[in-house]
């Protein structure tokens, strides 16, 4: 694996595990998912956040060491991954298109609820799509929704696209939009980090709900029947563990505690 050149951490083969089983993972993501995944501000060199944490805490039950690197912008991470320089992405949403180059291990690591966020003082019916045809939203450019949902909102949605969640919340704000569409814990935290806890509200049941997964390269030396076997099995019973819901809390109380320090807030 190439990585063993660049990083010198390449798979090992394990004692305690049959021939061809890795004791050593190179992992890499978005850097800009808080509280998914997002780039450490105190150590740049590696990702940190709820899906990095859920990874790390998986393969420490397989006996695995799992290292979740910077690898550059979301398209230079996958492109590290399918190149097998890297071994998985740990925040992947499905792609029919990324089939031939890495392996979806189900069921999905998280699920990243998208709901209508409006003004308390807001007079807007809102029960489903159609309800919102008539209405001005906004989202971030960063979002990632389902292919299929997007299909719908550009059919059917006006979606004005705002260069990151704090921009579109502030259209919100000042009435330049009726709605704005963010996904449920990155709106929480960016809410009460400007100040508009009391001013916001997430309504209904989720619009979409992407899933995120851990998505291993065909190109890994690690990839092998008993690796995806394994993390499938761990991911499985994750959520029957309950570690879910404190997972995601703890890391949107370190995104807000990041944003409120404003000479390193990133902009999302």
């Amino acid at each position: 694996m190439a990585v063993a050149g660049l990083l010198g951490i390449a798979c090992v083969p394990a004692t305690a595990m049959a021939v061809g089983k890795c004791e050593r993972l190179v992992a890499t993501g978005s850097p800009d998912a808080p509280p998914y995944a997002w780039r450490d501000p105190q150590d740049p060199k590696h990702l940190i956040g709820a899906n990095v944490d859920l990874l790390k805490q998986v393969a420490s039950e397989l006996g695995l060491k799992v290292e979740v690197l910077y690898a550059g912008k979301r398209s230079e991470a996958q492109s590290e991954v399918r190149s097998g320089r890297m071994d998985l992405l740990v925040d992947a949403p499905l792609s029919v298109a990324e089939l031939t180059s890495v392996d979806y291990l189900h069921p999905a690591l998280l699920q990243n609820d998208y709901l209508v966020w409006t003004r308390h003082d807001s007079t807007l019916v809102y029960d489903s799509v159609a309800d919102l045809h008539l209405h001005q939203g906004a989202i971030s450019e960063k979002a990632r929704l389902t292919p299929e949902f997007a299909a719908l909102a550009k059919e059917q949605l006006k979606l004005a696209p705002a260069q990151n969640l704090t921009q579109a919340f502030q259209k919100l704000l000042l009435g330049q939009v009726d709605y704005v569409l963010a996904g449920r814990y990155a709106g929480m935290a960016m809410a009460q980090t400007l100040g508009m806890a009391n001013d916001l509200i997430a309504r209904g049941v989720p619009l979409d709900r992407p899933g995120l997964y851990l998505a291993l390269s065909h190109n890994s030396a690690c990839n092998d029947a008993w690796l995806r076997g394994q993390l499938a099995k761990k991911l499985t019973e994750l959520p029957a563990s309950g570690v879910y819901q404190a997972v995601l809390q703890r890391n949107v109380e370190r995104w807000k505690a990041q944003l409120q320090q404003p000479l390193d807030a990133p902009k999302q």
